[in-house]
């Protein structure tokens, strides 16, 4: 390349940075904010008083922190605190057109450290452990007392209230188990210091180094044994005759995917239809329960769900569920409790997240916001839905310190005694009404 060529496409480029940054320097990020906070009080704004949410506040918080933003990436990092306060757990910024080249600050890789955590009481219990944190003497049912030289209620409030700032939970407990799942991830190589409790009330100390550990909710604390599997469904037989069926993911393919497991545990007296850990994912839902109403039958309670599948269930069901249930897989397991397929029991409410969505463009044209604006399921929870409420169990269950100790699931061994003696009187659907004959 010859001098003046240099020269020339020295300036040339110059032009473009010098262009670029201009177009940056008119771009209005205040309106934007504007805009954005009187568009979602008027989409969003009947959510508010349900889940606690001063706007007020919010607006004059973000109308002060936008006169600092200077960049389109820091636009991007405002815009989604700003959705963190929504409390929404399907809330996005979106990139448009011109937005599509910003991208949000490049995040450390993250690992889990080998465990989960739970309430029961006042205690925070290790749920299970593996990988790092087994290694390092944790053990299921050791009661965690503190963390990094904080009580553990401490140390959990923090971490919540961190995560919060930048992630948007629709209630509470979606937003506390989270944390003691998702939550608890670090860079490898993290170090984390725990003072234990044992069963019988023994102190340990244990130092966690982050390795290699999935930090997503599985379901269950321990699966029952001998379980066969399909992309989103386990199935098998438990010890006792009765069926047990985790509901991993509700993806398009479920009810044919529930065919497979059914033919499998049909001849059940009785099944334990398990959704923790469901991420979601969109799905036939009147498809769906019709493969737990018997064959040439149809149920309805509050709406009407004709039989279908290859081989319909009719037994009696008790469904489990906790805050890790999120979107569809709240109302996939909603079905069964509010329209009397079902019994009900769980650590908590489901997530609270289960909503239909609206796009909102922003003036700048750089970014849109994708939120909820109005609850599904309507019907449920006596007319209020399910958005920022959650899938209320008919049964409360706090796991149990001996149980996790012994590698028992507290809510599946509660799930199996109810079996032994259903109570019919909660649940509309009685297997002897709809002529299945049931296996004593």
């Amino acid at each position: 390349m010859t001098p003046l060529a240099k020269i020339l496409l020295l300036a040339l480029t110059l032009c473009a940075l010098t262009g670029t940054a201009a177009a940056r320097q008119d771009t209005d990020y205040a309106a934007d904010i504007d805009y954005a906070l009187a568009e979602l009080e008027r989409h969003c704004g009947h959510f508010f008083d349900l889940k606690e949410i001063d706007w007020k506040a919010v607006s004059k918080s973000f109308r002060a922190e936008i006169k600092k933003v200077e960049t389109d990436q820091e636009h991007l990092v405002l815009l989604w605190r700003l959705l963190a306060r929504l409390e929404d757990g399907h809330a996005e910024v979106r990139p448009l057109e011109a937005g599509k080249d910003v991208k949000y600050p490049e995040q450390p890789e993250k690992t889990g450290p080998g465990m989960f955590w739970c309430k029961s009481g006042k205690k925070i219990l290790v749920k299970n452990a593996w990988n790092a944190a087994k290694a390092s003497g944790v053990e299921p049912g050791m009661e965690v007392v503190k963390v990094d030289g904080l009580r553990v209620a401490d140390w959990l409030d923090a971490r919540i209230a961190e995560r919060s700032d930048l992630i948007s939970f629709s209630t509470p407990h979606h937003a506390f188990f989270n944390t003691c799942h998702w939550g608890l991830a670090g860079e490898p190589g993290t170090r984390l210091s725990l003072e234990l409790k044992t069963v019988k009330g023994k102190k340990k100390k244990r130092t966690v180094t982050y390795g290699r550990a999935n930090p997503v909710a599985k379901g269950p604390a321990f699966f029952p044994p001998g379980l066969e599997s399909t992309k989103d469904v386990n199935y098998g037989l438990m010890p006792e005759g009765y069926a047990y069926v985790h509901v991993r993911r509700c993806k398009s393919t479920l009810p044919t995917q529930i065919d497979t497991a059914l033919a499998a545990v049909h001849e059940a007296p009785g099944m334990i239809l398990d959704f923790r850990g469901n991420s979601g994912g969109g799905f036939d839902h009147d498809d769906f329960l019709g493969r737990f109403v018997p064959a040439g039958k149809t149920l309805g309670f509050q709406k009407r769900y004709a039989s279908t599948g290859t081989t319909p269930y009719g037994g009696p069901i008790v469904v489990i569920i906790d805050a890790t249930v999120r979107s569809a897989g709240e109302t996939g397991s909603g079905i069964f409790k509010e329209d009397g397929r079902a019994y009900m029991i769980g650590e908590s409410p489901t997530a609270g997240m289960a909503a239909s969505k609206r796009t909102i463009e922003l003036p700048s044209k750089l970014f849109s916001l994708y939120v909820s604006i109005a609850s599904n399921k309507g019907r449920f929870n006596g007319g209020r839905g399910i958005e920022g409420i959650g899938v209320i169990p008919h049964e409360i269950v706090a796991y149990e310190q001996k149980d996790l100790a012994r590698q028992i699931d507290t809510l599946i061994a509660r799930a199996t005694e109810l079996l032994e003696r259903f109570p019919q009187k909660k649940v509309p659907y009685d297997p002897a009404d709809f002529g299945w004959e049931l296996v004593r």
